[in-house]
């Protein structure tokens, strides 16, 4: 009789044995599989993290590289644009300031063949002749141009803004006896001449401007 119950308290030992590795085993399986779906949607959270960043900097490096070619192409489209109107128009380059002196000299200066181009600006209110206590004054601003030499003379006159300028017949030096008299000095002020400018010849416009130096009052 006690040898029957120590089999069967062994054959429960056994099988109470038996389902505690069992419920081990699916609970290490279980466990193994959870960790190794963990660490696959890591990986795969990482991957995706990875893909959209390198997705941004490409984006990012894309719309640089097409600012900077539309900048070069601006760039570039504007000195031709410049490189192109300089070809129509060869005195784009100079003032209109510049380009008038050049032409009032091209055709009213005593000799056109000048070392340098001296303009002089004087404003209103200025002595026609400054050593002359009787001397009237002019009434609007004028500009005087000049040669480096006394013996290539002058052009005093005043711009219309309109092509034309009024010229007024005084000489670079005053020579003669003083005082003069204002009414002298009227007189060359009320007959100024009105002159239509010519256009010139663009190379020797150019050519003159090259020599040109400006002196204010």
């Amino acid at each position: 009789m006690k040898k029957g119950s120590l089999i069967l308290s062994s054959a429960l030992a056994l099988l109470l044995l038996g389902g505690c590795a069992g419920d081990t085993n699916e609970e290490t399986s279980k466990n193994s599989s959870e960790n190794s779906s963990a660490v696959g949607s890591t990986a795969k959270d990482t991957t995706d993290k990875n893909t959209s960043t390198n997705e941004e900097q490409n984006t990012e490096t894309s719309d640089a590289t097409e600012d900077s070619s539309e900048s070069d192409q601006l760039s570039e489209n504007s000195d031709k644009k410049d490189d192109e109107q300089q070809v129509k128009d060869p005195l784009a380059p100079y003032s209109s300031e510049q380009i008038e002196y050049a032409r009032v000299w091209l055709q009213l200066g005593p000799n056109k063949d000048v070392d340098g181009l001296y303009v002089r600006l004087i404003p209103a209110g200025t002595p026609l002749n400054p050593d002359d206590e009787t001397s009237a004054s002019y009434p609007e601003d004028v500009i005087q141009l000049a040669g480096s030499r006394l013996i290539d003379g002058s052009v005093t006159y005043s711009g219309n803004g309109d092509g034309t300028i009024n010229v007024y017949n005084v000489p670079l030096r005053w020579d003669g006896q003083y005082p003069a008299g204002e009414d002298f000095y009227k007189e060359i002020i009320e007959n100024t001449k009105l002159v239509t400018v010519d256009t010139g010849v663009d190379e020797e416009i150019i050519g003159l401007i090259e020599l040109i130096m400006v002196h204010d009052e």
